[in-house]
């Protein structure tokens, strides 16, 4: 399986403000010196060693992830901006046919499907899954007048949409994959999905306040976590904050660690983003959790920033 950032940010898209990119500039400018700028090599030097959040940005777009299957299926799980930027730029299955997998329908969820190019070509396939009832009826809302103009409505996209009522915990095949899904803590509620291929396991959870009875494996919906080659979970507060947010439906990156540890995950990416984090706050939470990881849990999992982008395999 190949996995691809397209949206990591939660809540609402957040792209980078003047002054963040200025404090950027700031900041490498006080790095350099005399002898980085000698040659172009020094120069090129010099900017490779940037630190990432100078360099680079974690992106602004809300959740979209692109999965390829061995066999060439394409999942995309959640249609949040993300969904936009792949549609002009992601690799097209060959067959036109996407698998798209819905976690819940809050908007920084959904809101980029309407801006999805692919859903507008009649000769495009598209398989919907969601554990919600009349999810159809979901995504049909969020393009009628007013909210969207009357001639890009749902009924302009192609005509070859399935949508899937999916069961938690009863999985099922496509292609290749096997996939199963469970409940989360989240208002309104949200599901995590698990893909399995090959021996390997690939897990999303987005949007998950995890509580104590996560950590229990008497509850045996957790069991889609369990050994996760790969997970991506929600971490979008520090500690801090989410002690003020209790019931807001999303995780401190220490509890995300705890969870994954618990559950023997060998990596976890921290994912939807705080929007009013800027990278360097964001490079600092890695950095956090990564030392929590270390010496509080006392783990060897490996942890990383989602950032948009990023591309690996499971």
């Amino acid at each position: 399986m190949k996995v691809k950032f397209w949206g990591v940010r939660g809540s609402i898209p957040s792209p980078i403000t003047p002054s963040q990119v200025q404090a950027k500039i700031t900041a490498a400018i006080q790095r350099i010196t005399a002898n980085d700028i000698k040659t172009p090599d020094a120069r090129e030097k010099f900017i490779a060693n940037l630190p990432s959040w100078i360099f680079g940005t974690t992106g602004g777009n809300t959740s979209c992830l692109e999965l390829t299957s061995k066999d060439g299926a394409k999942i995309l799980l959640d249609a949040g901006s993300g969904l936009r930027e792949y549609g002009k730029k992601g690799e097209k299955p060959a067959d036109l046919h996407y698998h798209m997998f819905f976690s819940h329908f809050h908007w920084d969820h959904i809101q980029g499907l309407p801006f999805f190019d692919a859903a507008y070509n009649p000769k495009s396939e598209i398989d919907m899954y969601s554990a919600f009832d009349n999810f159809e009826g979901y995504l049909r809302a969020q393009q009628n007048t007013p909210f969207f103009p009357p001639s890009a409505g749902f009924d302009s996209f192609t005509k070859n949409i399935t949508f899937h009522k999916v069961s938690p915990s009863e999985p099922f095949k496509i292609g290749g994959l096997t996939v199963n899904s469970c409940l989360m803590n989240h208002p309104g509620d949200s599901y995590s999905f698990s893909f399995e291929e090959d021996g390997k396991k690939f897990v999303y959870a987005t949007d998950v306040e995890i509580q104590h009875k996560d950590l229990e494996y008497s509850d045996e919906k957790n069991a889609v976590f369990k050994d996760a080659d790969v997970l991506i979970l929600d971490s979008q507060y520090t500690v801090e904050e989410s002690y003020k947010k209790v019931n807001w439906g999303h995780s401190a990156f220490c509890s995300a660690i705890d969870f994954a540890v618990k559950w023997n995950a060998k990596t976890l990416y921290l994912f939807h983003h705080e929007p009013v984090y800027d990278d360097k706050k964001l490079d600092s939470i890695l950095t956090a959790a990564r030392w929590y990881a270390k010496y509080i849990v006392h783990s060897d999992i490996k942890v990383y920033l989602s950032s948009e982008g990023m591309e690996f395999e499971v």
